[in-house]
């Protein structure tokens, strides 16, 4: 009994013959349009000897799908005494496209060549199968899976878009903030730097003193460097200058910071422990004028007796009896008029 492969390769020559007679029908027809080739099919396998259905596709349907027409061809053979082999042929045509050197309607065979031989024919099939079978089965919610990762991707795009326009914001909204930080910066060290020349002078009665930014021409980002020049030296950094001319400069550039942004309370903690009585005299005198050109309480905390007599009231801890101890307050003033009264 002759093998399906065996009658194949017997009928080469008709197989070669019915292919030209499908490559001559022109393909640069409408998209979709399939029914010449299908009739040009359907007469060629009827010379053949095989009885041949035809079944045109519903027009609703093709166009549904972008066509133009549709028809599938069904051939049945039964080859000796075995099972009746029915063959679906369907075409897609298409433009041949450009840069043909030969007719591409010509179906001919060009410098006399042949067709290769059936065993290259079956290797390469063997191959292409192998190459096939690499590339693993056919994932059938390949389309499905395809909607999702779109729809994914698209929003996670919409979330960049929507990351990327809320740096940019804040990024305005940071350089905004470091504009108009700079300014009220450079505004109020003006301010200071002026208050502290003024109370550095009045304090060692000449001399002269001045802050200056360092390490970066942005102030936001500089440092600060307190120089002074007490009445015969020269100009010098804070850190050079003694523990009583550096505590006189710390008190006028804090009180020059309190004449630009006063606080209700201020607490100076032994301030006068490095200073003799005429730099003390000299602080209280200062101090009294803080008092008067701020609303702030000045709290001083101090052992020295020239401090306490220049303040207006004194609170003090005493104890009468050992291991009781009492707060005592007295207003100077009451005291000094009960005392004249006397």
């Amino acid at each position: 009994m002759m093998s399906i492969g065996e009658w194949l390769r017997g009928q080469r020559a008709a197989q070669t013959a019915f292919v030209a007679e499908l490559v001559r029908i022109p393909s640069d027809n409408p998209p979709g349009d399939c029914a010449r080739h299908a009739e040009r099919t359907a007469e060629l396998l009827a010379a053949m000897g095989f009885s041949v259905e035809r079944h045109i596709v519903p027009p609703e349907l093709v166009r549904a799908h972008g066509l133009t027409s549709i028809t599938n061809l069904v051939a049945r053979h039964r080859f000796g005494d075995g099972p009746t082999i029915a063959l679906n042929a369907h075409g897609d045509v298409v433009p041949p496209g450009e840069g043909w050197t030969a007719d591409p309607y010509g179906a001919e065979i060009r410098d006399g060549e042949e067709l290769p031989p059936q065993e290259h024919a079956d290797k390469r099939v063997e191959k292409l199968k192998q190459e096939r079978e690499q590339l693993g089965g056919v994932n059938l919610r390949a389309e499905e899976e395809a909607a999702e990762q779109e729809a994914r991707l698209t929003a996670i795009i919409a979330d960049r878009a929507d990351l990327e326009g809320a740096i940019e914001r804040l990024r305005r909204g940071i350089q905004s903030l470091n504009r108009e930080g700079r300014e009220r910066l450079l505004e109020s060290f003006e301010k200071v730097n002026a208050n502290f020349q003024t109370l550095f002078t009045k304090l060692f009665e000449g001399g002269e003193a001045k802050l200056t930014f360092t390490e970066s021409e942005d102030p936001l980002e500089a440092g600060l460097e307190i120089y002074a020049r007490p009445p015969g030296k020269r100009l010098q950094a804070l850190s050079l200058l003694s523990g009583g001319e550096q505590a006189l400069t710390a008190m006028s550039l804090i009180f020059a910071v309190f004449l630009v942004n006063p606080a209700p309370v201020c607490v100076l903690d032994e301030v006068d422990a490095p200073l003799d009585d005429a730099n003390v005299e000299r602080f209280c005198n200062l101090l009294d004028e803080m008092t008067r050109l701020t609303d702030t309480r000045f709290l001083v905390i101090t052992h020295h007796a020239l401090t306490m007599s220049r303040m207006n009231r004194l609170f003090g801890v005493t104890m009468a009896e050992r291991g009781v101890s009492q707060l005592v307050s007295v207003t100077l003033a009451q005291a000094e008029q009960v005392i004249a009264a006397e």
